[in-house]
């Protein structure tokens, strides 16, 4: 949805903006190419791998670009150490990009025999190879239930585990092919994508991060500055959805306490669609990777809370 978010952005009006998850660079090339050649993007991303690729790719602009390895969680301590305050403009792309999937040794896909690893940054953290081996069934169940919405995760968590108690499982495919042979197969999705959703979630730590940066981004946004953010399952956009909501009501802390606005105040943030826009049939058929996504869009509008 490359057209929706240089549309919603304004990136016409040119301005400094971040790029929260700049992957290999595609939308932060896309808001260089569409906005004044005044415009500053600063991207972050905590994969070191895509980091490279994109800066290689973005050489052409290294003059209107700041890199940054590190978690969009960390927006406002991100933009203090580059003497920033505010942008008129925020991106998440909360998908992982196709550079991840396909690249050999991450683990992130079980179409491909990997190593099980699934971190974004493989210098830290602990792989999902070595937490399965330490986990217990009722915590493999319940990581499956929340973070996969997986309706079968006592049975899939009850085969790991099975399987754990006699050989430590390595590989992506050696994974799926035992989920695969645990439930019965049926639908448009392999039996092992909500456990590798799951399992990729809790081993880089994903929503915390979501949590944590929707609890500080107004505060970076200068009057008028929007927000774009593209999520991809159900637990993203139901945390986008409610903080939105209420920051509009006049909220302080999204994810906390409700604290509302004193009457003579102004909302300092209004949804600009109230609806979450979704791909075209167009793009859906040219990259079926989209049929999920949603974009919501919001706008710091000034006043006080």
């Amino acid at each position: 949805m490359v057209h929706e978010v240089i549309q919603y952005l304004r990136c016409v009006k040119g301005g400094l903006f971040v790029d929260g998850t700049l992957g290999t660079g595609g939308h932060t090339l896309a808001i260089l190419q569409h906005s004044p050649a005044t415009t500053q993007v600063i991207g972050i991303d905590r994969d070191p791998e895509g980091l490279a690729v994109a800066r290689e790719r973005l050489k052409p602009f290294s003059n209107r670009i700041r890199l940054v390895q590190g978690k969009f969680g960390d927006l406002r301590d991100i933009l203090a150490g580059l003497g920033v305050r505010t942008v008129d403009g925020i991106l998440l792309d909360l998908g992982f990009s196709s550079f991840q999937i396909e690249t050999p040794g991450r683990g992130f896909s079980f179409q491909r025999e990997d190593p099980l690893d699934m971190r974004m940054d493989q210098t830290q953290g602990i792989s999902a190879r070595d937490w399965l081996a330490r986990t217990s069934e009722k915590g493999l169940t319940w990581i499956l239930k929340e973070y996969g919405e997986e309706r079968r995760a006592k049975r899939i968590a009850g085969k790991i585990m099975a399987l754990q108690a006699r050989k430590s499982i390595q590989t992506t495919r050696e994974l799926a092919e035992l989920i695969a042979g645990s439930v019965p197969r049926g639908g448009r999705i392999h039996p092992a994508t909500r456990t590798f959703q799951a399992l990729r979630i809790m081993i880089n730590d994903e929503l915390a991060q979501l949590k944590a940066f929707l609890g500080q981004f107004l505060q970076t946004l200068a009057d008028g500055g929007r927000i774009c953010l593209l999520s991809y399952h159900s637990l993203e956009d139901r945390l986008i959805k409610q903080a939105f909501l209420k920051l509009e009501r006049g909220v302080r802390d999204p994810l906390g306490m409700v604290e509302p606005l004193r009457p003579k105040d102004q909302p300092k943030f209004k949804r600009v669609n109230s609806k979450p826009m979704v791909p075209s049939p167009k793009e859906i058929k040219e990259n079926p990777r989209s049929r999920g996504a949603k974009l919501r869009v919001g706008e710091r509008m000034g006043g006080l809370f």
